[in-house]
Protein backbone atom coordinates (compact mmCIF):
# COMPACT_ATOMS: atom_id res chain seq x y z
CA UNK A 1 0.00 0.00 0.00
CA UNK A 2 2.85 2.35 0.75
CA UNK A 3 4.61 1.93 -2.48
CA UNK A 4 1.02 3.30 -4.36
CA UNK A 5 0.85 5.74 -2.60
CA UNK A 6 4.62 7.20 -3.29
CA UNK A 7 3.59 6.54 -7.23
CA UNK A 8 -0.05 8.96 -6.85
CA UNK A 9 2.27 11.39 -4.39
CA UNK A 10 4.41 11.43 -7.48
CA UNK A 11 1.87 11.54 -10.18
CA UNK A 12 0.22 14.48 -7.80
CA UNK A 13 3.66 16.72 -7.25
CA UNK A 14 4.04 16.00 -11.23
CA UNK A 15 1.29 16.96 -12.39
CA UNK A 16 1.04 20.12 -10.14
CA UNK A 17 4.39 21.00 -11.17
CA UNK A 18 3.19 20.39 -14.88
CA UNK A 19 0.10 22.61 -14.42
CA UNK A 20 2.47 25.20 -12.16
CA UNK A 21 5.20 25.89 -15.01
CA UNK A 22 2.46 26.03 -17.50
CA UNK A 23 0.31 28.45 -15.22
CA UNK A 24 3.44 30.92 -15.07
CA UNK A 25 4.98 30.40 -18.37
CA UNK A 26 1.34 32.51 -19.70
CA UNK A 27 0.24 32.46 -23.15
CA UNK A 28 2.56 32.38 -25.96
CA UNK A 29 -0.47 33.02 -28.88
CA UNK A 30 -1.07 36.53 -27.28
CA UNK A 31 0.64 38.42 -28.82
CA UNK A 32 2.46 40.84 -26.52
CA UNK A 33 1.88 44.92 -27.98
CA UNK A 34 4.65 47.50 -27.16
CA UNK A 35 2.97 50.41 -25.34
CA UNK A 36 2.62 53.51 -27.39
CA UNK A 37 4.79 56.40 -26.52
CA UNK A 38 2.98 58.93 -24.35
CA UNK A 39 1.76 61.90 -25.99
CA UNK A 40 3.80 65.08 -24.51
CA UNK A 41 1.75 67.87 -26.47
CA UNK A 42 -2.34 68.42 -26.28
CA UNK A 43 -3.66 67.56 -29.62
CA UNK A 44 -6.79 69.52 -31.05
CA UNK A 45 -9.53 67.60 -31.88
CA UNK A 46 -11.29 68.02 -35.39
CA UNK A 47 -15.03 67.57 -35.89
CA UNK A 48 -16.61 65.66 -38.80
CA UNK A 49 -19.29 66.95 -40.51
CA UNK A 50 -22.35 64.81 -41.24
CA UNK A 51 -23.49 63.93 -45.13
CA UNK A 52 -26.38 65.57 -45.71
CA UNK A 53 -27.87 62.70 -47.69
CA UNK A 54 -28.27 59.75 -46.15
CA UNK A 55 -29.88 56.88 -47.66
CA UNK A 56 -32.80 55.33 -45.25
CA UNK A 57 -32.20 51.35 -44.67
CA UNK A 58 -35.24 49.05 -43.50
CA UNK A 59 -34.23 46.72 -41.39
CA UNK A 60 -36.37 43.60 -42.26
CA UNK A 61 -38.28 42.11 -39.43
CA UNK A 62 -36.52 38.52 -38.43
CA UNK A 63 -38.44 36.18 -37.08
CA UNK A 64 -37.11 33.90 -34.75
CA UNK A 65 -37.57 30.06 -33.58
CA UNK A 66 -38.50 29.98 -30.18
CA UNK A 67 -35.94 29.36 -28.10
CA UNK A 68 -35.71 26.20 -25.12
CA UNK A 69 -36.18 26.90 -21.98
CA UNK A 70 -33.34 24.52 -20.29
CA UNK A 71 -34.29 22.17 -17.46
CA UNK A 72 -32.54 19.97 -15.15
CA UNK A 73 -32.81 16.91 -17.24
CA UNK A 74 -29.08 15.89 -18.59
CA UNK A 75 -29.14 15.18 -22.79
CA UNK A 76 -29.09 11.55 -22.91
CA UNK A 77 -25.61 10.07 -24.32
CA UNK A 78 -25.75 7.53 -27.43
CA UNK A 79 -23.35 4.70 -26.21
CA UNK A 80 -20.47 3.24 -28.61
CA UNK A 81 -21.15 -0.39 -29.22
CA UNK A 82 -18.29 -2.15 -28.48
CA UNK A 83 -16.44 -4.19 -31.27
CA UNK A 84 -17.31 -7.48 -30.83
CA UNK A 85 -14.09 -9.72 -29.39
CA UNK A 86 -12.83 -12.79 -30.90
CA UNK A 87 -14.24 -16.04 -28.93
CA UNK A 88 -11.45 -17.59 -27.38
CA UNK A 89 -11.41 -20.49 -25.01
CA UNK A 90 -11.92 -19.96 -21.02
CA UNK A 91 -8.51 -20.38 -18.92
CA UNK A 92 -8.59 -23.14 -16.30
CA UNK A 93 -8.27 -20.75 -13.20
CA UNK A 94 -5.86 -21.16 -10.72
CA UNK A 95 -5.49 -20.23 -7.69
CA UNK A 96 -3.39 -17.11 -6.78
CA UNK A 97 -2.84 -14.09 -4.72
CA UNK A 98 -3.92 -11.65 -7.34
CA UNK A 99 -4.90 -8.30 -6.51
CA UNK A 100 -8.23 -7.34 -5.43
CA UNK A 101 -10.03 -5.87 -8.83
CA UNK A 102 -9.40 -2.18 -7.30
CA UNK A 103 -6.00 -2.02 -6.90
CA UNK A 104 -5.41 -3.21 -10.17
CA UNK A 105 -7.82 -0.56 -11.58
CA UNK A 106 -4.37 1.66 -11.65
CA UNK A 107 -3.31 -0.86 -14.61
CA UNK A 108 -5.81 -0.55 -16.89
CA UNK A 109 -5.37 -0.68 -20.81
CA UNK A 110 -5.57 1.98 -23.29
CA UNK A 111 -7.94 2.32 -26.16
CA UNK A 112 -4.05 1.38 -28.28
CA UNK A 113 -3.86 2.17 -31.95
CA UNK A 114 -1.09 2.51 -34.86
CA UNK A 115 2.41 2.54 -31.92
CA UNK A 116 5.64 3.08 -33.50
CA UNK A 117 7.83 0.19 -33.48
CA UNK A 118 10.29 2.45 -31.37
CA UNK A 119 7.37 2.60 -28.48
CA UNK A 120 6.80 -1.19 -28.86
CA UNK A 121 10.51 -1.58 -28.66
CA UNK A 122 10.78 0.47 -25.57
CA UNK A 123 7.96 -1.09 -23.78
CA UNK A 124 9.43 -4.36 -24.27
CA UNK A 125 13.15 -3.35 -23.71
CA UNK A 126 11.15 -1.71 -19.92
CA UNK A 127 9.06 -5.13 -19.06
CA UNK A 128 12.45 -7.42 -19.70
CA UNK A 129 14.64 -4.88 -17.53
CA UNK A 130 11.95 -5.25 -14.95
CA UNK A 131 11.50 -8.96 -14.96
CA UNK A 132 15.05 -9.40 -14.78
CA UNK A 133 15.69 -6.96 -11.72
CA UNK A 134 12.19 -8.43 -9.95
CA UNK A 135 13.82 -12.18 -10.36
CA UNK A 136 16.88 -10.39 -8.80
CA UNK A 137 15.61 -9.79 -5.59
CA UNK A 138 16.70 -11.50 -2.73
CA UNK A 139 13.59 -14.46 -1.14
CA UNK A 140 13.76 -12.99 2.07
CA UNK A 141 12.98 -9.40 0.32
CA UNK A 142 10.52 -10.87 -1.88
CA UNK A 143 8.80 -12.56 1.08
CA UNK A 144 8.44 -9.45 2.90
CA UNK A 145 6.65 -7.94 0.23
CA UNK A 146 4.72 -10.16 -1.26
CA UNK A 147 1.95 -7.93 -1.61
CA UNK A 148 4.08 -5.46 -3.59
CA UNK A 149 5.70 -8.13 -5.52
CA UNK A 150 2.25 -9.48 -6.51
CA UNK A 151 1.22 -5.94 -8.00
CA UNK A 152 4.55 -6.06 -9.84
CA UNK A 153 3.89 -9.17 -11.36
CA UNK A 154 0.15 -8.53 -12.23
CA UNK A 155 1.28 -5.10 -13.77
CA UNK A 156 4.35 -6.97 -16.21
CA UNK A 157 1.51 -9.70 -17.08
CA UNK A 158 -1.04 -6.77 -18.47
CA UNK A 159 1.87 -5.67 -20.13
CA UNK A 160 2.94 -8.36 -21.91
CA UNK A 161 -0.89 -9.12 -22.79
CA UNK A 162 -0.91 -5.61 -23.93
CA UNK A 163 2.03 -5.45 -26.19
CA UNK A 164 0.90 -9.03 -27.66
CA UNK A 165 -2.56 -7.55 -28.81
CA UNK A 166 -0.80 -4.51 -30.54
CA UNK A 167 -1.20 -1.72 -27.35
CA UNK A 168 2.68 -0.30 -27.00
CA UNK A 169 1.53 2.85 -25.10
CA UNK A 170 -0.26 0.59 -22.46
CA UNK A 171 2.23 -1.68 -22.14
CA UNK A 172 4.67 0.98 -21.72
CA UNK A 173 2.18 2.53 -18.81
CA UNK A 174 2.04 -0.73 -17.49
CA UNK A 175 5.50 -2.05 -17.54
CA UNK A 176 6.55 2.14 -16.30
CA UNK A 177 4.44 1.79 -12.88
CA UNK A 178 6.17 -1.52 -12.81
CA UNK A 179 9.18 -0.24 -12.96
CA UNK A 180 8.02 2.36 -10.30
CA UNK A 181 7.01 -0.19 -7.57
CA UNK A 182 10.11 -1.72 -8.34
CA UNK A 183 12.19 1.09 -7.03
CA UNK A 184 10.26 1.23 -4.18
CA UNK A 185 10.75 -1.83 -3.07
CA UNK A 186 14.93 -1.83 -3.86
CA UNK A 187 14.78 1.40 -1.12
Amino acid sequence: MNGTNNITRRLAYAVFCFGLTVGLGGCRHRPQLAPLPPVMSPVALEDIPEPDNLPMVEIPQIKLPPVPVATNAKPKRERKKPAPKPVTPEPVQVASAAPPPEETAIGALTAGGEASPQTKQEAADLIASSEKRLNALSAQKAEEEKAQVSKVKNFLKDAQEALKSGDAEGAKTLATKAKLLLDDLEK
